[in-house]
Parts: C-alpha cells; structure tokens; sequence
C-alpha cells in the first residue's frame, strides 16, 4: 500500500490528509489545505471512498470539494449531509491493500475513530508521533468544549488492545509519519496523557 500525506505542501492549517492507494485507493481525511483536490490528481483519477475519523474543521474544511471532484462515497462515524456508509466500532474497511478495523476512540472528539490493520494505524488525532508538545508519542488536545481527558485515555487503551504487535506504520492527523513499534510509540502517548496534566503551557 501506497500512502501519500497530500496536504504536506500546505502552508496554512490542516491536518495531515492520506491518499492510500492499492487494489481500493481510499482518502482518509479531507484536509483545509485548498489544493488538496489537486494534489490527490496528481496521483489518481478516482478515488473509491473519504473516510474521515472525526469532523473537526482542520480534517473536514476541503471535504465538499473533495467530494465533488471526484464523487466518492463518504464513509464517517457521525451524520453527515453527503454520508453514504455510518461507521461504527467494530466495523471492517478496505482501505488500499489491507482490512482496517474501525476502532471508536472518543475523547480529543465524540465522533472520533482510528482505522487499524495487521500493520497500519490511521489514528487522526488520538495519538500523533509529535505535535509540539511531545515527540515520539502524543495526545489529541482535551482542553475544549465536549472533550475529555478521562475519555481520550480510556480511548488509547481500547487502541492499545485492538493492535497487534505487527503494527509498524503510523500515520497520524498531525506532525510526521512514523515506521518502527507503533505500539510503544501509543503507549508512551498513553502514559504522557495519564499524568492528566495540560498538553499546552497556559492550559
């Protein structure tokens, strides 16, 4: 599987947007960055569906534009105008070459899912490798209205139980990719948001 972050030329703020292609190319996540049409383009004509692990602007901003360039079906935990497939935790999606399983991870969001396979994480903003505040294992912020600490932690431990040890390629909403133990870059994350302490100076 092929995966390109095609909102990496942004210069304004965005999420990191993976076009993964394969015998299905899929789009996880939007993206902000206007020129994301043209950058998914620029690698495929067609795209066989838009997952999005949560619809916070910076992930869902270019989402229309995405969808009507290239008329895909929408696949997303929460309602949506132009949702085709609702996800639920559980749920199996072919994302590229590979079966990912729909892992419910509220806490940074209430609509929050990763996407985990025998080998891949998709984790959005749940657990990133580095954002500025942590490098090598980091947390979606909690300091926001409808999000929680105790639930965001909660969340990374039911990540932690859905991925095997074979997961070696992490691809997070914001900051770098990463390729090694996906597992302890989640649980450093994990133990980082277990000291309930704000992410963020001035928190």
């Amino acid at each position: 599987m092929d995966v390109t972050n095609v909102t990496a030329a942004a210069e304004t703020f965005t999420c990191n947007a993976y076009l993964a292609e394969g015998d299905r190319t899929v789009l996880v996540d939007a993206g902000a960055y206007e020129g994301v049409v043209d950058a998914i383009a620029d690698h495929t004509d067609a795209l066989d569906a838009v997952v999005v692990t949560h619809q916070h602007s910076d992930h869902i901003a270019q989402l229309d534009a995405v969808l009507d360039a290239f008329d895909a079906p929408l696949y997303a935990y929460a309602d949506h105008p132009r949702r085709d497939g609702a996800l639920d935790d559980g749920d199996q999606l072919f994302v590229g070459d590979e079966p990912f399983d729909v892992v419910y991870t509220p806490g940074h969001a209430g609509d929050h899912v990763a996407l985990v396979s025998e080998t891949t994480l998709f984790s959005g903003d749940v657990v990133v490798h580095d954002d500025g505040a942590f490098d090598d294992g980091s947390f979606g912020r909690t300091d926001m209205p409808g999000q929680s600490r105790e639930r965001l932690i909660e969340s990374i431990e039911t990540l932690l139980d859905a991925m095997g040890d074979g997961v070696e390629h992490m691809y997070a909403g914001h900051g770098g990719t990463f390729h090694g133990d996906v597992r302890d870059i989640v649980e450093t994350a994990l133990s980082r948001a277990e000291r309930r302490e704000p992410k963020y100076p001035g928190e």
